[in-house]
């Protein structure tokens, strides 16, 4: 099958995150299993050429249009994209967008209904009620018209589903279908030995929904009594770098923290082997690939009842699951040095690490949800009466 995955954008230090890791995830299972599963996006900050493979997998992009910079990576785009997109879904026997509200996807997404070409789309949890005019508009001009037009709307959670539901009201949507994120199985971790200094990992996108702050406040009640632990924020900043690290340097725990910027997806899975905790105490996360990656290794984590995947994390044991609000910094650190701290305890981490393991094995890895998207492509194509080349 001739698989087409369109995500907005592509950088060197994977400063997008979710929706392009997800895209690479699946290519890679979809190519290996035969398939011409390639991807398209845009490229920015790269030194040179665009790259034409990532992990393998052929990718198209196209140097980034800041058309609209007030609207970050809403408002790039590429016409020559647009004209190459329009001429490979000839070709595709499905192309699959990865959905936000941008110049990107949502164009090609309305390209494909266009040419009458089979469409899934994802939405990574970027499409939901909101207040802002642009986003209504936006809405207005092509979204719900993709939503329910499109031969299957992916949707990671339930919460996510009632989202899509509500920005295509009044159209109820018939063909959803729940696709979780997945990861590649790993080894796990060796098992912490008691005496050894901890290490504290917060890795994700330095940004202010990810909450940083919250885990660099922890580090005080955490050190009072692990004064040898380490912390280690890493990730791509897209704009709460500054003031995280001048909260540190506030609270004297800069000698504690190691900042070491972006990882590429082994330094990501070697750094989730290093800890013994992950945290993200992100406000609203719909399914961290990077939580599935640490959990992937065996490391506990500690995250927020917001994220989509709390309620596994907490049925299975597999770390700690607290509630976090917005304006509440210091309650919401307390929080989450506890829960830190439960889980230092060695027999507590090695219990929870197992779990967290079990669960990933059991339920998120990536040949599960391939085969579970596969069962859909099939689907949509069988519907369409076409043949997959």
């Amino acid at each position: 099958m001739k698989i087409l995955h369109v995500v907005t954008l592509h950088t060197p230090d994977h400063a997008f995150g979710g929706p392009t890791r997800v895209a690479l995830n699946l290519s890679k299972v979809q190519r290996a299993g035969g398939d011409d599963a390639r991807i398209m996006a845009l490229g920015d900050g790269f030194e040179g050429p665009l790259p034409r493979e990532v992990e393998g997998v052929p990718v198209h992009l196209f140097p980034a249009l800041h058309v609209l910079p007030v609207f970050e990576v809403s408002g790039i785009t590429s016409g020559a994209l647009l004209l190459a997109a329009r001429r490979m879904m000839r070709g595709a026997d499905l192309v699959h967008v990865h959905l936000m509200r941008d110049l990107v996807t949502l164009p090609v997404a309305l390209l494909a209904l266009a040419s009458g070409t089979p469409l899934v789309v994802q939405t990574h949890g970027m499409v939901d009620p909101t207040e802002k005019r642009v986003a209504q508009l936006t809405d207005l001009l092509g979204v719900r018209k993709v939503l329910r037009e499109a031969d299957a709307v992916l949707h990671l959670t339930e919460t996510e589903r009632l989202d899509v539901n509500a920005v295509a009201a009044p159209v109820p949507l018939t063909r959803t279908v729940r696709l979780v994120n997945g990861v590649k199985p790993q080894e796990p971790r060796p098992v912490r030995t008691p005496g050894r200094p901890p290490t504290v990992l917060f890795l994700a996108r330095i940004q202010e929904r990810k909450r940083p702050e919250d885990f660099v406040a922890a580090m005080p009640s955490v050190l009072a009594e692990h004064p040898d632990a380490r912390f280690v924020l890493a990730g791509p900043d897209t704009g709460a770098l500054s003031a995280t690290l001048e909260l540190a340097r506030g609270l004297g725990v800069m000698e504690s923290l190691d900042q070491v910027g972006p990882l590429g997806h082994e330094e990501v899975l070697a750094a989730g082997r290093r800890a013994d905790v992950y945290v993200l105490p992100s406000i609203e996360e719909p399914l961290g690939v990077s939580v599935l990656e640490a959990m992937s290794v065996g490391t506990p984590v500690v995250i927020t009842r917001t994220c989509g995947l709390g309620p596994d994390v907490a049925r299975a044991g597999a770390g700690r699951v607290i509630d976090s609000r917005v304006g509440e910094d210091g309650e919401n650190a307390l929080k989450v040095a506890r829960a830190v701290l439960e889980l230092l305890e060695p027999e507590v981490n090695a219990r929870a690490g197992k779990a967290a393991w079990d669960l990933v094995n059991e339920h998120f890895t990536i040949d599960v949800v391939t085969r579970t998207l596969r069962r859909t492509y099939e689907d949509v194509v069988r519907r369409r009466g076409r043949r997959p080349a």
